[in-house]
């Protein structure tokens, strides 16, 4: 008959591989979890360390545009996808002020991106949406917006006129 020590010295290799085994296979599932999350945290950190794209887009030619003139133009959007078609056009309002001096400003209200449009009679920018209104300036003259219309660069390119592009920022409410 076998006594007690000799039981466990038999069982002493089995206990050895077992642990060794648990701890291969705890190591192999902790290398995987840390695979798994890789893409999960890089889509949440990539769009905190990318630099939003600014392209100059042309939208009109200086022939014909009055000092003092405010039209709707339209432009490629920054960040346009292959399949987006017609979504990836945005548009902007633009004004003459001098020979060589235009302002252009986001075509969306800053409250929730309702498209506003230009009054000439009331020299006012309106948003149908809220009642949201804004001077020639861009500033808020009345309403829910809670911030100025977004401003363009705008530049003048060998007889065009020419808006950087960037992505249009997302307003959130109560802010």
């Amino acid at each position: 008959m076998m006594n007690k020590n000799s039981t466990d010295e038999a069982n002493q290799p089995d206990r050895g591989r077992r642990e060794f085994l648990m701890k291969i296979a705890l190591g192999v599932a902790g290398v995987s979890a840390i695979a798994a999350s890789v893409p999960v945290l890089a889509s949440f950190f990539a769009p905190l360390l990318e630099r939003p794209p600014g392209l100059w887009r042309p939208v009109a030619g200086l022939e014909g545009f009055e000092v003092g003139a405010t039209r709707l133009v339209s432009f490629e959007n920054a960040e346009p996808e292959a399949w987006a078609g017609t979504t990836a056009r945005t548009a902007a309002w633009l004004r003459r002020d001098a020979a060589e001096s235009f302002t252009a400003f986001s075509a969306n209200c800053t409250h929730l991106g309702c498209p506003v449009r230009w009054e000439s009679e009331a020299h006012l920018f309106m948003c149908p949406c809220h009642g949201g209104a804004y001077y020639p300036d861009g500033s808020v003259a009345a309403g829910p917006p809670p911030k100025p219309l977004v401003r363009y660069s705008v530049r003048v390119n060998n007889g065009n006129i020419e808006i950087r592009t960037s992505p249009l920022p997302i307003t959130t409410i109560g802010e």
